[in-house]
């Protein structure tokens, strides 16, 4: 990687036309930044590790632009300032990653449009650090120490199943509520855009993104997540905002599966590669894992909660008067080692919240029962997400497909809407069939968030049994589901599909009950902010998230951050509300203004959110009391 720094009174850039197929999709207009650290870089063939170069180059600029005390950064592509360029998608990833790693420790960045021929004028300051280059490369040895537990960042252990599941060949099929099968090329698809683009991704497998999903703006823009720095790439921090969001929507997913009869446990987060259950297991699912050394040994991160809860279960006493049975646990934190190139803000990351729960069931015929029940389960909490577009794929074995093919066809009639369906005749992993809901984002790309599967494998593998009418030990089947996905990738998706809305014109929002605000009071002077506060304590003991703007903002400034915030309900309070009581209310689903008393505006918001867990502001009641 090679870069020139120019600290500028200002660059004028114009893009005049597209120079590869790869050019970002822009309004080609004259753009101006002025008090500027402009970055010229160019991504060369030798820089493999897409998240080490980023993070390197990331620290070069974060200390040249402390050295000249500037804050605004442009990123300037230029191929030419070496011999040996890159592919144009990976400078385009490495950019991006730049781009969120500096907008993570408070700099305003841009890049300039990317794959066009531009003209540009540039001033340069003239100082002695306005002009300076840099050639950064990437370390391929890590040192481990002899006595710490030590995370080994460049050692990745993958599984022969990850292995085998690339090199398997699938079959695609179609599969519509008339219970008729296409191939997916001959399926009429003009009914059924979305649908169209998740069987695209499914059998182009194309999974990297060529611009900067825009979910990773909105998550910026409103203070939820950012990346860490001083962590590995696809690990995050979670702000205020962010976090009381993840709570909720951790809260909720919790109790859902409780509900649903399941026992509730907690499980290390560490496991011994040396293990026999659970050194056969980690060769049966298809990810990389994390490795970490201690005391000699050598341990792997989870990437799920199977581990510790198979272990659980191959110690307790199972009758079949219990089953089904079913063991959740929220697993936090779940681990990774995804590629750099994959690696996309919330939808795919390294380190993850997975509610996972598990059920022993009888035999076949009670765990396609209760693989429907959890089908059905998975479809209520994506509609009280308001996911109502889900395009939904099935995963099975061929023979087990052939033999099943009438229950395969009820379940589509019962959804009305068709499946894509993949058949593999060799086995790769532990399960036989399984289903995903899939959510399609701005950028076209299929995510799976909720997702059940029939395990065959692991009852044997970890010697699970429950006692039979005959009182004697049978291997159940066991069922893994994660009726929501990742808590990351569920605001993921709530990001994404704000953002689809907002680029057609309308206005982006959370869902109430996730909203970090619920209802913002904004005092028209100083003389109101004790009436805003009275307003407030008055919703103490309801379960209403109410905050006050205190700032020293023009009223008009703080009706538009109120805006930008999303925030659903927003009241303005000066003298004519301090006599009547009523309040003007302008309410952000509607667009509507209203006239409401404050008690009746509280229980409007109670009572759409009356179903839902409740969590109370945890970042300051006052705007002023928050931190830039």
């Amino acid at each position: 990687m090679k870069i020139l720094t120019v600290h500028a009174d200002y660059i004028e850039i114009e893009p005049k036309q597209k120079a590869i197929k790869l050019a970002e999709e822009i309004k080609p207009e004259k753009k101006r930044y002025e008090e500027i650290l402009v970055v010229f870089t160019s991504v060369e063939q030798d820089d493999k590790s897409i998240d080490e170069i980023a993070k390197k180059t990331s620290d070069e600029i974060d200390k040249v632009a402390k050295q000249i005390r500037v804050n605004n950064i442009l990123i300037y592509p230029l191929v030419h300032l070496t011999s040996k360029p890159s592919s144009p998608q990976i400078a385009l990833e490495v950019i991006n990653a730049i781009k969120l790693n500096m907008k993570a420790i408070g700099y305003v960045i841009d890049h300039s449009p990317f794959g066009w021929y531009k003209g540009y004028t540039l001033k340069c300051k003239g100082h002695p650090l306005s002009e300076l280059s840099r050639e950064i490369k990437t370390a391929l040895d890590v040192e481990v120490g002899k006595n710490q537990p030590t995370t080994i960042r460049n050692e990745e252990v993958i599984s022969t199943s990850f292995e085998q599941e690339e090199k398997i060949k699938s079959k695609f099929y179609i599969l519509d509520i008339d219970g008729n099968f296409y191939d997916v090329e001959k399926f009429d698809y003009s009914k059924h855009a979305t649908f169209k683009k998740m069987v695209k991704y499914e059998t182009k497998k194309v999974r990297s993104y060529e611009i900067e999903p825009p979910h990773i703006k909105l998550m910026c823009e409103h203070g939820l997540v950012g990346y860490e720095p001083g962590s590995d790439s696809g690990n995050f921090r979670w702000h205020p905002k962010g976090r009381l969001m993840k709570k909720i929507l951790e809260r909720a997913i919790t109790d859902f599966c409780i509900n649903y009869g399941a026992f509730e446990v907690e499980t290390p987060i560490m496991y011994d590669f040396e293990h026999p259950s659970l050194k056969k297991y980690l060769n049966r699912f298809p990810a990389r894992q994390y490795v970490v050394l201690s005391d000699k040994k050598k341990f792997f991160l989870r990437f799920s909660a199977c581990f510790g809860q198979f272990l659980i279960l191959h110690d307790m006493i199972l009758s079949y008067k219990q089953l089904p049975f079913k063991m959740y646990e929220l697993t936090k934190y779940s681990f990774r080692k995804e590629q750099g190139g994959e690696l996309a803000g919330l939808k795919r990351l390294r380190t993850f919240t997975m509610p996972d729960m598990h059920t022993m069931t009888l035999d076949i015929n009670e765990t396609k029962e209760e693989f429907r029940k959890q089908f059905n389960k998975c479809l209520e909490w994506n509609r009280d997400l308001n996911f109502d577009e889900l395009e939904i794929a099935f995963r099975a074995q061929t023979d087990f497909f052939e033999q099943n093919k009438d229950w395969y066809i009820d379940i589509v009639k019962k959804i009305d809407k068709p499946i894509f369906i993949e058949l593999f005749d060799e086995r790769y992993a532990y399960f036989i069939t399984k289903f995903e809901f899939n959510f399609i984002d701005a950028m076209d790309k299929a995510s799976t968030l909720s997702t059940v599967q029939v395990d065959v494998e692991n009852a044997e593998t970890y010697d699970i049994n429950y006692i039979n009418n005959n009182g004697q030990k049978q291997r159940p089947y066991i069922l893994h589901a994660s009726i929501s996905g990742s808590i990351e990738r569920v605001i993921y998706a709530l990001l994404e599909k704000e953002a689809m809305k907002i680029k057609n014109g309308k206005k982006g929002i959370f869902p109430l009950w996730i909203s970090p605000i619920q209802l913002r009071i904004i005092p028209i002077g100083e003389k109101h902010i004790q009436f805003a506060k009275e307003l407030q304590e008055r919703a103490n003991g309801r379960k209403v998230r109410v905050d006050i703007d205190d700032s020293a903002e023009t009223l008009s400034k703080k009706i538009r951050n109120a805006e930008i915030e999303w925030c659903p309900y927003i009241a303005v309070v000066g003298d004519k509300e301090m006599n009547s009581g009523k309040l003007a209310v302008t309410i952000r689903e509607t667009g509507k203004k209203e006239e409401m008393d404050y008690s009746e505006l509280l229980s409007e918001i109670e009572k759409k959110t009356e179903s839902k867990p409740f969590e109370p502001i945890s970042f300051g009641k006052t705007t002023s009391t928050r931190p830039l």
